[in-house]
């Protein structure tokens, strides 16, 4: 298999060869988009060989080559990411030099990070709301005011109206930052929320109203 650097006007893909643009760019062959988004999923380092099945490749050789190109091509668009090989296998992972401004998004991630109890609370809310907090505690099977409390404080939740029931209790729904904490659109976003929807199983997340779409 050979690699060739080629000027963009006579950049193409063909069997047996890959071309890198003369700007660092990679034409990408459908074998080396497969690694390289089987790099991009994977939660760990993954063996060559591994990769190699996942990818539909010829062989280890093969995978190291196809890396080889990407680390390139990379390099050459001074990308954020770089392939590294560990005791484990390859990965895929952001430079060191990106480090410091990571290291603050994590910080800000980490104070947002929900216990177990919270983490439950907010998935029954986002699949049943609007949600009494009576509902809450009916599907968990012990109190939940604090823990509603503690997730409105951190803008996860909110009072959406009350319930037509007696005493007229508070009904709970999730936030435009609950949405944007959890990198969701929009409740139908949810995983399987077709089915777990006003259910009493569950796992979590929520809707804009329409109040807040029409002030996107």
């Amino acid at each position: 298999m050979q690699w060739l650097i080629s000027p963009a006007s006579s950049a193409r893909n063909s069997r047996g060869a890959l071309h890198i643009l003369a700007d660092g760019g990679i034409v990408r062959s459908t074998r080396l988009a497969r690694l390289e988004a089987a790099l991009l999923i994977s939660e760990g380092a993954s063996p060559a060989k591994k990769l190699a099945q996942i990818a539909r490749l010829i062989d280890v050789r093969e995978v190291q080559q196809l890396i080889q190109v990407l680390n390139d091509g990379y390099d050459r668009t001074r990308s954020a990411f770089r392939i590294e090989q560990t005791a484990a296998g390859y990965i895929l992972m952001t430079r060191a030099s990106l480090s410091p401004w990571l290291d603050r998004l994590h910080n800000r991630q980490a104070e947002m990070k929900l216990s177990a109890p919270m983490m439950e609370t907010l998935t029954i809310v986002a699949y049943q709301q609007p949600v009494t907090r009576a509902d809450v505690e009916a599907i968990r099977g012990v109190q939940s005011a604090e823990m509603i409390r503690q997730l409105m404080d951190r803008g996860l939740l909110r009072i959406g109206g009350e319930d037509d029931s007696l005493g007229r209790p508070f009904l709970y729904e999730t936030t435009r930052q609950f949405l944007s904490m959890f990198g969701l659109r929009k409740l139908e976003d949810l995983p399987n929320y077709g089915t777990l929807r006003r259910q009493r199983t569950l796992p979590a997340i929520a809707e804009i109203s329409d109040e807040e779409e029409e002030a996107a």
